[in-house]
């Protein structure tokens, strides 16, 4: 299983806005399977609401279809993976990263990202894709 940071797993399934690189898209091609953290879909319908990303379609109709159209499964957030996001290092201070990340080491599961910031956590330093 690899987990899709959310600006991945957006541009992935919109790609005409901003098409991802394609060592990126090839890892993505290479999964055996995908996933996302639940507060991926937190951070979609706030960057939506916000007017950051247009879906041209209601959220809901979005996360629907990205999940269950794309065979991405939804990791929820569970208490370890919350004590685990408030304990990484303070490299910074994004709480949606922070929970990704963390979703990550507790799943030891790659991690897709073309965050620089994410790449910098040393409890990643096994799980980068």
């Amino acid at each position: 299983m690899m987990l899709l940071d959310t600006h991945v797993w957006v541009r992935w399934l919109a790609p005409a806005a901003r098409p991802l690189p394609g060592p990126v898209l090839a890892a993505i091609d290479a999964a055996d399977s995908l996933a996302v953290s639940a507060i991926s879909c937190w951070e979609v319908a706030y960057l939506h609401r916000r007017g950051r990303i247009d879906l041209g379609i209601s959220v809901d109709r979005w996360l629907d279809l990205a999940l269950e159209g794309s065979a991405v499964e939804c990791i929820p957030i569970t208490h370890p993976i919350s004590a685990r996001a408030a304990l990484l290092s303070d490299i910074h201070r994004d709480p949606a990263d922070r929970f990704i990340i963390a979703t990550a080491v507790a799943a030891s599961c790659p991690l897709l990202t073309l965050d620089e910031s994410i790449r910098k956590y040393p409890e990643l330093s096994e799980l980068l894709a």
